[in-house]
């Protein structure tokens, strides 16, 4: 599945959220799972998944943007 920026923005700042409250020696809950220090690492794979399909994402929207401005050079004359 294709994320689009702003969703990618979003689930990386919940799970950045719940790495800061676990650091703090709080709990968080993300779609109903309680998550502790215990799961702090679970939450860090969660980020670098977050953060990865972040750049997929950029990439995908500056493509698009590129292709569009490319196509649409020929119009302006």
């Amino acid at each position: 599945m294709a994320f689009t920026v702003e969703e990618v923005k979003n689930r990386l700042q919940i799970w950045l959220n719940a790495e800061e409250a676990i650091a703090k020696g709080q709990s968080y809950s993300i779609d109903n799972q309680r998550l502790e220090r215990a799961n702090l690492a679970q939450v860090r794979e969660q980020i670098k998944f977050w953060q990865r399909e972040s750049g997929k994402a950029t990439l995908r929207l500056v493509k698009e943007k590129l292709s569009t401005s490319y196509q649409n050079r020929g119009t302006l004359d």
